[in-house]
């Protein structure tokens, strides 16, 4: 048994935080239905396609079923209202005050299911002065103080490649839904949760709070070094870089004896890991005479040998096809209804040596809509009603 099964969920999301936060749900075994507009969700197209399939939404919406319901309609309301009493959770990503002009929001949702877990993610929040302001990941990148920390040294602020605002908030609401089915078993009582990007990205900076808020030093862009540790970063070989990461001078001796100056482990410029870093480009020049002439695979194994951590930088095809990622089914191919199959990352926490993935692929738009409209009790002459309306849209 999933440790999410029997748990319902109304999702009412779309692009990308909120669905990767119900795919990690339904990797759980939660029944997520996911109610989309006409045109459906607009990551359904946005490239790269497969056979007319987003690759991006075949990602992030696996194990759902899809309803297609006009929320502009009072009648397309009344069946979201109708659903979502008969949830465990819903989730929602609109703009702060939608939901609630839509008659969707927590205080109404909850009156009806006092048990209902309601979670809204928002770029900003639900209050304070930014919450009006649109949000994409970039956006948020740039306004929580990720992007002015990341970036070559002396260079200009970088943006992460991946949308780690989105993705990070999505987890952040994932874990705040499971944290507050725990409180209503205790309870019975539901919650209202509201979960910000900027908010989850301020909070996985540890190391630019440390600089600030202890050391009360600016916050500088240091490319692929650590700002607070050295050696640890990348440093260049013959054919491109090997990644060295070293703590505490029991790892800094061993890797002086490998690049074959043992006396640099006793130098004054080097006696702690503060001084290192203050001397981070002596020690880098001192490293790279080394490594510079070997191999990244060669400079590897011989760290490795000495147990210092190590490893050459691999592109995702690598990693992906590497023989551990096989070992861990980092990749799963699950059914899919326009592609035969799918791969999927999917959730990546083992329980008792399992990892939990959803069972089916990303839905067709409204493939759902049926089923879902019965299982409220809706007649087959009523169902047929809210097609012939437009309210509902099956495949």
């Amino acid at each position: 048994m999933k440790p999410l099964q029997g748990i319902r969920v109304l999702d009412l999301t779309r692009v990308l935080a909120g669905p990767f936060c119900t795919a990690l749900m339904a990797d759980l075994g939660a029944e997520v239905i996911k109610v989309e507009p006409p045109h459906g969700d607009d990551y359904r197209h946005i490239g790269p396609f497969v056979d007319g399939h987003s690759a991006l939404f075949a990602l992030t919406n696996r194990g759902k079923s899809s309803v297609v319901l006009d929320l502009k309609a009072d009648e397309g309301k009344a069946v979201a209202r109708q659903l979502a009493a008969t949830c465990d959770v819903v989730v929602e990503n609109f703009r702060p005050g939608v939901a609630a002009k839509l008659g969707l929001g927590a205080e109404t949702l909850r009156k009806d299911n006092p048990a209902l877990i309601y979670c809204s993610i928002s770029g900003f929040g639900q209050d304070g002065p930014y919450s009006d302001l649109p949000a994409y990941d970039i956006v948020v990148q740039a306004m929580s103080g990720l992007m002015e920390a990341n970036g070559e040294e002396g260079g200009a602020p970088l943006k992460v490649g991946e949308a780690l605002g989105d993705l990070m908030a999505g987890l952040y609401a994932a874990w705040g839904i499971a944290a507050a089915l725990v409180g209503r078993a205790q309870t019975g009582q539901g919650a209202s949760l509201d979960v910000a990007m900027f908010d989850a990205l301020f909070s996985l900076l540890p190391t630019s709070h440390a600089i600030h808020f202890y050391a009360k030093s600016a916050v500088e862009r240091v490319g692929n070094r650590h700002p607070l540790s050295t050696p640890f970063g990348a440093y260049a070989t013959s054919d491109g870089h090997a990644i060295i990461a070293v703590l505490g001078d029991r790892q800094f001796a061993a890797l002086c004896g490998v690049i074959g100056a043992p006396e640099a482990a006793s130098d004054p410029r080097f006696a702690n890991d503060e001084t290192r870093t203050q001397n981070e480009p002596t020690l880098k020049a001192l490293i790279e005479a080394w490594s510079g002439q070997m191999t990244t695979a060669q400079a590897v194994e011989a760290l490795r040998a000495a147990h210092i951590p190590t490893a050459p930088i691999l592109t995702l095809a690598e990693a992906a096809s590497s023989p551990h990622a096989i070992a861990r089914g980092l990749v799963s191919d699950i059914p899919h209804h326009g592609l035969g199959t799918a791969p999927v990352i999917g959730q990546p926490v083992r329980f008792d040596g399992e990892k939990p993935v959803a069972s089916s692929g990303a839905p067709a738009l409204g493939g759902g809509s049926q089923a879902v409209m019965a299982s409220l009790g809706l007649s087959e002459e009523q169902i047929s009603g809210l097609i012939a309306a437009g309210i509902v849209r099956t495949e």
